[in-house]
């Protein structure tokens, strides 16, 4: 039976910063909702969201949904959230140029952000311990908020976002526990920063700067 979590942001006023040793990136809030949201996608995004900052200023803004349909888990362990193939979880937008966690280039604009677990096969060995990614879709070439792609359309639409054979992604994660939220943590040597928030009783985390091979 699917369950609906609703995003409380309660953020109005708030400006997270890092300690003192890890300032590269933070986050602030935004008060007003993401721009140039067709009308059906500005139905179920969140007016509020999160600005990752960093050394350069801007990366990325992100708003979530207001509310994500939620299913029961897979049994396998490396699916870490409960959320269907292909589920609008929010909406980014890279001010300049980004890229993803793959280190391909993203053009500057407004993308979807849609989940999807990665095949379990050999060409993904080693990407990343969870299966669980955001795919990156120009807002253009997506025109339905409650629509779930299967995972090969999806790939398609999120290749008009890298450019290239690859889909546009961003992992996700369970935060670590004792995490504060909203929050940016750093992980690993080679640092990826990670956006922690909570989804009503759901935490997520989304690794918005950072690269792995695979």
């Amino acid at each position: 039976m699917i369950k609906r979590i609703v995003i409380s942001l309660a953020v109005a006023g708030l400006s997270v910063l890092l300690p003192a040793a890890a300032q590269d990136y933070r986050v602030e809030p935004i008060a007003s909702a993401a721009p140039d949201l067709p009308a059906g996608f500005a139905a179920v995004i969140s007016p509020q969201g999160y600005r990752l900052a960093g050394p350069g200023g801007t990366w990325c803004e992100v708003w979530f949904r207001q509310s994500i349909p939620t299913v029961a888990k897979p049994a396998d362990d490396s699916i870490t959230l409960p959320i269907a193939q292909g589920t609008l979880v929010g909406v980014l937008r890279f001010p300049g140029q980004g890229s993803d966690r793959r280190g391909q280039t993203i053009k500057a604009g407004l993308y979807t952000l849609r989940y999807s677990d990665y095949p379990s096969d050999g060409a993904h060995q080693g990407v990343a311990p969870q299966r669980d990614f955001a795919l990156l879709t120009p807002i253009a070439a997506d025109k339905d908020a409650a629509a779930l792609p299967a995972f090969d359309e999806l790939v398609s639409w999120s290749r008009k976002a890298s450019g290239t054979p690859h889909p546009a992604v961003l992992s996700l994660e369970v935060p670590v526990g004792g995490t504060n939220f909203p929050a940016v943590t750093k992980e690993g040597d080679n640092p990826d920063w990670v956006l922690n928030v909570k989804v009503g009783d759901l935490p997520i985390a989304i690794i918005l700067v950072g690269k792995v091979n695979g």
